[in-house]
């Protein structure tokens, strides 16, 4: 049997049907506008000269644990076992912290178990599954009740549903927010619930004023964009999300105002695009989505009618590497050096029962470095 080869362009899936209307308000914030937290408030000892931090997303589930644990676990391994300029800071989760409807009866079991053996802090933004609602609750609650006491909590304290887990909750200010490190410009947006993501007119324009404001900083620190629904995929699931392209691009055309790398999840793969634009720049968008729950998604081959390359909006991106048969999490290194601050990220796949040949360890299976 001849398979067509996959795409090496992101995609979009056609005859998609508009759910916009599953979108739900979200909470109010629980810090003050901007909406910033310096990473120094959390964690005092980071190096102002180098910052190592994992990136995973969509890490919850609900049929088969096995990932959930595996990837925690080969996490919380490179932070034991690293020396001391390796070692990960922190961890941030790309939203999908719990499946199906974010309620707080399933965060002990996909969240706070699988990742009592990491050490490390936890910061997030909030996925579709953890912003929607489940109808026949036995406890009514609002979009993001839950995630809200884990993350955006008014101060750090234990979790009353986490059971006896030790870890406390983070005090991110918002839904939408910035992390402030000494390397990096960490911008979090919230997609909210709909399949391909919405972004209403006041995160908007608080994002216009954050990518302004990064300017500041630049080369000094350099900007990374956080957003869980992918604006470009070349998976089977999803495809790319064109109301994420336009909201991105939109903004960065109107501030004159690039981010030096995207990370988003949704899609259950990993995924390297680079996206080559007029004036010269090129942003890297990788998406993390593989990060535990059970289901992967593979990158669409070319003869499959139910895809399409062709659109103005997709011209300038390529895919350039991916990994859709393996789950895993990108391991991100901040450095200066005597070229410029440097931006690498690593993906590193953990063992797969059902795969042979060295699938057994934790592997580096793609790595990427620029220099800002």
């Amino acid at each position: 049997m001849i398979t067509s080869p996959k795409y090496t362009s992101p995609v979009f899936k056609k005859d998609q049907p508009d759910d916009t209307y599953k979108f739900l308000p979200p909470p109010p914030p629980s810090g003050k506008y901007p909406y910033h937290l310096n990473v120094n408030d959390i964690l005092p000892y980071i190096n102002d000269n180098r910052m190592v931090f994992h990136v995973v997303g969509d890490t919850g589930g609900f049929r088969d644990p096995d990932f959930q644990k595996k990837v925690p676990d080969a996490m919380a391994s490179q932070y034991q076992t690293s020396l001391a300029a390796n070692k990960p800071s922190f961890l941030y989760h790309l939203g999908d912290v719990v499946y199906s409807y974010g309620e707080e009866k399933y965060y002990k079991s996909q969240f706070f178990d699988p990742y009592s053996s990491y050490p490390g802090r936890v910061f997030a933004i909030a996925g579709n599954h953890d912003s929607d609602i489940n109808p026949n609750a036995d406890k009514p609650y609002q979009s993001l009740d839950a995630f809200a006491g884990v993350f955006c909590d008014t101060q750090q304290r234990l979790v009353t549903f986490g059971g006896d887990n030790p870890r406390k909750s983070m005090v991110q200010p918002n839904i939408y927010w910035t992390l402030d490190t000494p390397l990096a410009t960490i911008i979090g947006l919230h997609s909210n619930v709909p399949k391909y993501g919405v972004i209403t007119p006041e995160q908007r324009e608080w994002f216009l004023q954050e990518l302004k404001l990064s300017v500041q900083n630049h080369p000094e620190k350099v900007l990374l964009v956080c957003i869980h629904h992918a604006p470009y995929s070349a998976d089977v699931n999803h495809g790319s999300s064109l109301p994420m392209i336009e909201f991105l691009e939109g903004a960065f055309g109107e501030t004159n105002v690039w981010p030096d790398m995207v990370f988003s999840g949704h899609v259950h793969n990993y995924q390297r695009i680079s996206k080559h634009y007029p004036n010269g720049i090129t942003v890297p968008y990788i998406v993390a989505g593989a990060g535990g729950f059970d289901e992967l998604h593979p990158v669409a081959h070319t003869d499959d009618e139910r895809f399409s390359a062709e659109s103005h909006v997709l011209e300038g991106t390529e895919l350039v590497y991916s990994c859709d048969t393996r789950h895993g999490f990108v391991k991100v290194t901040l450095e200066r050096t005597a070229n410029g601050l440097s931006l690498g990220t690593e993906y590193y796949v953990v063992p797969n029962s059902n795969h042979a040949n060295g699938a057994d360890k934790v592997t580096l299976f793609d790595s990427y470095t620029r220099y800002i």
